[in-house]
This record gives C-alpha cells, structure tokens and sequence, in this order.
C-alpha cells in the first residue's frame, strides 16, 4: 500500500514530504516567478523522475521563457485566455482549449497575448537528461522571449530573469 504524504507548510506554501500520493490545490502550493515572464506553479519540483507537470499565468506581452527544444517530449493546453505559440519559427495564436503537441527537439515558446492573462498547463516527459538548447532566433527575439546566442546553458538563457519563489497570487486562476 502507498502511503500518503504528508504536506508541510514553507515560506510560499505547501509542499509534500516523502514520496506518497498527495493532494495539492495549486492556490496553495508555492509558485515561481522569472522576472519579466511568467508565473507559475510546478507541482513536481524534484520527485516526479517520469512526468513534470505545472500550471503557468501568462500576461499579455510577457513570454513564458525562452525559445529553446528539450529531448523529451512536452503537451500544453490552454486552459483560459490567449496567447501566441512561437514554434519553428512560425507564429499561432491559441485560446482557451487549444491543445500544443510538442514532440522532443520542437523549438517552442508562448507569450501572452490578449487584453488579459492566459493560463495553461504543461505535461514533459522525463528522460533522465533534461537537456535544453536555445537557438538565436529573430521571431523570438522580437518577443523577448529569444537569445542573442546559442547556448545550451539555462543560467545563460535567463541571466536578465532571475527566478524567486512567492505564494499564490489572489486571481491569478479562474
């Protein structure tokens, strides 16, 4: 029988101990936000080896990271308001219950679009590596969501865009 683990109350929020099944409403998990991009909430942190899963606010005008492809497959699903899916050097525009196949080496970003902000939820598959590349790319750049260089170094990539951990912020979910 698996056991259920225990949530502990952090700085930003709960967080499980242990590598039980847990349940976690994302309000009261810790999020994450990169400065001048998105915020979110990823729920696996370090104990998912197989599947990462989190769920990002996206402002309009605000790129959710940098363009870059991972070796391991990823899905997204637009689950309130719009934004734009940079891909391949290609724009879309996506709403609310667009869903994005990303198979492994997709070059790929989002930035918000929309008079509000866009949720979704990412899914990744695992693969032990994790390894990224980000390519300079002139769509992306034109975002602010793009590299000047290529690199595969994400403290490179995000060098102007720290990350800090907050809690939930009130209306950021639907």
């Amino acid at each position: 029988m698996v056991e259920e683990a225990r949530l502990r109350r952090g700085e930003d929020g709960l967080v499980p101990e242990g590598d039980g099944w847990f349940v976690l409403n994302a309000r009261d998990a810790p999020w994450f936000e990169r400065t001048g991009m998105r915020r979110s909430c990823p729920f696996e942190g370090e104990r998912f080896p197989q599947l990462g899963i989190n769920v990002s606010v996206l402002e309009p005008g605000r790129p959710s990271g940098m363009y870059h492809s991972e070796e391991a497959q990823e899905d997204f699903l637009v689950v309130a308001g719009e934004c734009l899916l940079l891909v391949e050097g290609q724009e879309r525009r996506l709403r609310a219950w667009d869903f994005f196949h990303c198979p492994a080496g997709t070059e790929h970003i989002f930035v918000g679009a929309g008079s509000g902000p866009c949720v979704y939820v990412a899914v990744g598959a695992r693969n032990g590596s994790h390894r990224l590349h980000y390519p300079a790319n002139d769509l992306a750049q034109g975002h602010g969501a793009g590299v000047a260089e290529d690199t595969n170094a994400p403290a490179e990539a995000y060098a102007a865009h720290p990350r800090r951990t907050q809690p939930y912020r009130d209306g950021d979910l639907p």
